[in-house]
């Protein structure tokens, strides 16, 4: 594997967490199991009715009256069967749904803690194909495997009993196919397993060069790659295919065993029953039944032997889950009175086998203060702002934040919900009042008034069109409305174009105030306006001071001023 993917939780790890999420809802589980055991009584009674008018029918003593008095019996634990199984299912639905749900939240939740770069590493694929083909493995284990195989369990425990009250060497008959049952388990299990992880494995490959062709798209077609492209997505499908062959092709030669043993115990109960009628130490009746009840068997057992099938496919599925929850959450200490709430020691960093972006880097943010980050492109302000907000670890050096910390980038996302979702995203709870206290904020309140549903109003992917001034300003809300303690902007006003610039700044520095702030600006008129300016070039920190200060060394700063400025002073 040349990527790192997010880790895979070991079994007895796996096995507690879904304990842990089955157990809130033991009620129902309980009812259902019960449920279960009524399907499976209901299930022994027409073979044993159907013995009982085979008999009927050969002694000629009976009567039609009999025989339909039988069959009403044969129809009466029919429907019980079918209620009961309806009635199972759905208490079962609302037992491990809401389990289901909930695990792909925390997940989803702990996932967003990660350092960026941690989960870049990782690939967008791998945490896609978890929360996506691996939610969806268990989602159906759980609507159809459980059950099944809880009411396969039930059928095989009562059917073993009705083969016994039949007569006791028609029951040792059928028990002549356990062992190959067990020869035909034992072979598949242990071979299955690492099959299904390399199967999962796969499929986040997979999902990962299809999310990187989909999202790269038109930079592709721009550079003439596409074929490079396809041929990646073409490469990890075929291995995916493969790896989805080979299960099948073990998965079949399973059924051949599994047959194999069907064709051991139905052939000595057929045996066993002929020589005990022929000793007339059992009716014909019986002996039909007991063929009929082991026959039964052969569903219920292939279906227990298939769900341990889905069980290991499922149980890879968890494991990956469960993986992502045994992930490290970072918890942000409170800041101390007058102490710095964002603290550098000779942070360096480089990606990869590149060389060193940031070098060396000491940084103190005390309570309040606001430090503008200056420099050429490439410099390193953004790594050095994603290494701050905790979104990438540093190479080397030690960084201690305390307090809860919010990065807004250029790169904002406005999600495909309501104006009122996007903001309570950050601040589940928050009423309507705070919602737009936080677009007061943000200067987008005014805007939001005039939409034709408000807060209702759907944004993002086929809802109203925003401006990308509008999405930013929303996403400044939405950070109002977390009230973190420190905040990071990444050129988070960066694109608003001239029209929208003044308005954008002056919404971040309302959103800003009272809090610690880390601005890497794009326009120094926001640097202007910080407590103190931090000057980058080659990924170290050359300058340090407030606006005049650096204007009256005539260093740097002084130059990219001077710069910046020389086009509205001619004006």
């Amino acid at each position: 594997m040349s990527r790192a993917i997010l880790p895979i939780a070991d079994r007895r790890t796996t096995t507690r967490h879904a304990w842990a999420l089955l157990r809130s809802h033991r009620g129902p589980l309980t009812v259902s199991v019960l449920l279960f055991a009524v399907v499976g009584f209901a299930g022994i009674v027409p073979p044993f009715v159907l013995g009982s008018i085979v008999d009927v029918v050969n002694s000629g003593d009976g009567t039609a009256r009999d025989v339909l008095t039988r069959s009403a019996i044969i129809v009466g634990a029919a429907i019980v069967g079918a209620v009961a199984t309806t009635g199972s299912a759905v208490l079962l639905a609302q037992a491990a749904n809401p389990a289901l749900a909930r695990l792909r939240e925390e997940v989803l939740d702990r996932a967003l803690h990660q350092d960026t770069e941690r989960l870049e590493a990782a690939g967008t694929g791998d945490l896609m194909s978890r929360v996506g083909d691996d939610v969806r493995q268990i989602s159906e284990s759980l609507d159809n495997a459980i059950p099944e195989f809880v009411r396969a369990g039930v059928a095989i425990a009562f059917t073993a009993i009705g083969l016994f009250a039949l007569d006791w060497r028609l029951a040792l008959a059928g028990l002549l196919a356990a062992p190959f049952y067990v020869l035909a388990l034992r072979w598949y299990l242990p071979r299955s397993a690492p099959f299904y992880r390399r199967e999962r494995i796969a499929q986040g490959e997979r999902a990962e060069a299809l999310v990187a062709g989909v999202h790269g798209a038109a930079t592709l077609r721009a550079l003439g790659r596409e074929a490079g492209a396809r041929g990646r997505i073409h490469h990890h499908s075929r291995a995916a295919l493969s790896q989805a062959v080979q299960v099948f092709a073990l998965l079949t030669r399973l059924f051949g065993r599994i047959n194999f043993a069907e064709w051991v115990g139905l052939t000595a109960v057929l045996t066993t029953g002929f020589l005990l009628v022929r000793a007339d130490a059992i009716t014909i009746g019986a002996a039909t039944a007991a063929a009929l009840y082991f026959h039964r068997l052969f569903n219920p057992i292939g279906a227990v032997l298939m769900i341990f099938d889905q069980i290991q496919s499922s149980g890879a599925s968890l494991a990956r889950l469960v993986g992502v929850l045994e992930l490290p959450t970072p918890t942000p200490e409170q800041p101390h009175e007058g102490a710095p709430v964002v603290r550098l020691d000779g942070v360096s960093h480089r990606y990869g086998d590149g060389p060193e972006v940031v070098r060396d880097v000491d940084l103190e943010i005390a309570p309040g203060e606001h430090v503008a980050l200056v420099g050429s492109t490439g410099a390193g302000k953004s790594t050095l702002a994603a290494i701050v907000a905790g979104h990438v670890e540093p190479s080397s050096g030690e960084r201690d934040v305390r307090g809860r910390l919010t990065l807004v980038s250029q790169d904002v996302h406005v999600f495909a919900a309501t104006i009122r979702d996007n903001i309570t995203l950050a601040a589940a709870g928050l009423d309507d009042d705070g919602v737009w206290a936080a677009m007061r904020t943000a200067r987008c309140a005014e805007w939001v008034g005039g939409l034709p549903d408000g807060l209702d109003t759907r944004v993002g992917h086929l809802g109203h069109p925003l401006t990308t001034a509008q999405g930013q300003q929303l996403a400044l809300a939405r950070l109002a409305a977390h009230d973190p303690q420190i905040v990071v902007l990444d050129e988070a006003t960066a694109e608003a174009g001239s029209s929208g610039a003044r308005l954008l700044d002056d919404a971040a520095h309302a959103v800003i105030a009272g809090r610690s702030a880390l601005i890497v600006a794009h326009r120094l008129s926001q640097a202007r306006e910080a407590d103190r300016i931090l000057v980058m070039e080659h990924g170290r920190i050359v300058e340090a001071g407030t606006h005049g200060d650096l204007v009256a060394a005539g260093g740097h700063y002084a130059e990219l001023w001077e710069a910046w400025s020389a086009p509205t002073l001619s004006d």
